[in-house]
């Protein structure tokens, strides 16, 4: 007996699939489950991520395209949607299989090609931002450890195709529009089908989660940090100026009402600044004292994700003028500004 089409109602991802954009989930070792990874019908056969680099992950990989129809060797372009491992691990193994131009926005070149050497220097930074802002020696080692443990993750690639944002990326059937929107990453990156009024946005929005906007190090010879909070609510603002119709992510299900859940996201970061500036008012803390508050044991399993939560809403904070940060001994604390008398 043959099967019944599969109706948009049955399978989140119908919609995309009929318009030749297909859904692979890919294993990852991390908290947040399986990443979306997506095969583009088109001419060039297109990926759109790789998933994390391990033997798992390629098998999934695979089979998944295999169920399509196709084998690897068919993949004539990888599309990179930003620089975490989860997405970017297998890269280079699909390019080597296959022969594909590997495209990247222009920012995230420097990262993808010299993975190993910038995965350090990221640590670096990471360590020195941690012991800053009150995160304990041996807490601060082990997270470096575990980060260690992790590289292998991912894997150096040679991007064939840099782009700009702002320029159209085409196929045959379709053209996708670039659009860079740091935060999450520097690098983040979603891809326009204007015509579909659909957009690929990887881990810039998600449905079930907040995407955590991760401290960097400066990547323009800055000495201060980049703002990953500031900027992306700025980068969430302008997605929510876009006329979309379905929004493929990085991981769980599609996003049908994408001004709905940006309004959300900009109220929870509201709530949770206020909550932060509650705390400096009862006394001046540590960006790791805030966080211990907030969340317990979890800002140390999980200490450089929430300090970069707790550092993303004190800027917001001490933009707005109602924080400031206080240096002595290479160490901060923070402290609320008293409102001006009216």
């Amino acid at each position: 007996m043959q099967r019944p089409a599969t109706l948009a109602g049955d399978d989140p991802f119908a919609v995309a699939a009929a318009a030749g954009i297909h859904r692979l989930a890919i294993p990852t070792p991390f908290a947040v489950g399986r990443v979306n990874v997506y095969l583009i019908e088109d001419d060039p056969l297109t990926l759109v991520d790789a998933g994390p680099n391990s033997g798992t992950a390629l098998e999934e990989l695979d089979r998944g395209v295999a169920g399509l129809g196709y084998a690897l060797t068919d993949i004539a372009l990888v599309i990179l949607t930003h620089e975490h491992i989860d997405h970017m691990g297998l890269a280079s193994v699909v390019a080597a299989r296959s022969g594909a131009e590997v495209a990247a926005i222009d920012r995230a070149v420097p990262h993808l090609e010299n993975y190993s050497l910038e995965a350090q220097a990221d640590d670096d930074f990471a360590r020195e931002v941690m012991l800053r802002h009150g995160i304990p020696e041996d807490v601060a080692a082990a997270l470096q450890a575990v980060s260690n443990a992790y590289r292998g993750w991912g894997a150096p690639v040679r991007v064939t195709r840099p782009l700009r944002d702002g320029e159209p990326l085409v196929l045959r059937e379709r053209t996708l529009h670039v659009h860079h929107r740091p935060g999450h990453s520097p690098t983040d990156t979603v891809f326009h089908d204007r015509e579909r009024q659909m957009l690929l946005v990887a881990d810039h929005l998600l449905r079930q989660i907040s995407s955590n906007p991760l401290i960097t190090r400066p990547r323009n010879g800055s000495a201060e940090r980049p703002q990953a909070l500031v900027q992306y609510l700025d980068s969430l603002a302008a997605t929510r100026r876009m006329d979309l119709e379905l929004l493929l992510p990085g991981h769980g299900e599609p996003i049908t009402k994408h001004r709905k859940l940006i309004d959300q996201r900009f109220a929870l970061h509201r709530r949770r600044a206020d909550k932060i500036h509650g705390l400096l008012e009862e006394r001046c803390r540590t960006a790791f004292e805030i966080a211990l508050a907030l969340w317990g044991n979890v800002a140390v399993t999980q200490a450089f994700i929430t300090l970069s939560e707790v550092l993303g809403h004190l800027d917001l904070l001490k933009n707005a003028g109602r924080a400031r940060e206080l240096r002595q001994g290479g160490r901060s604390r923070f402290e609320a500004v008293p409102p001006r008398p009216s």
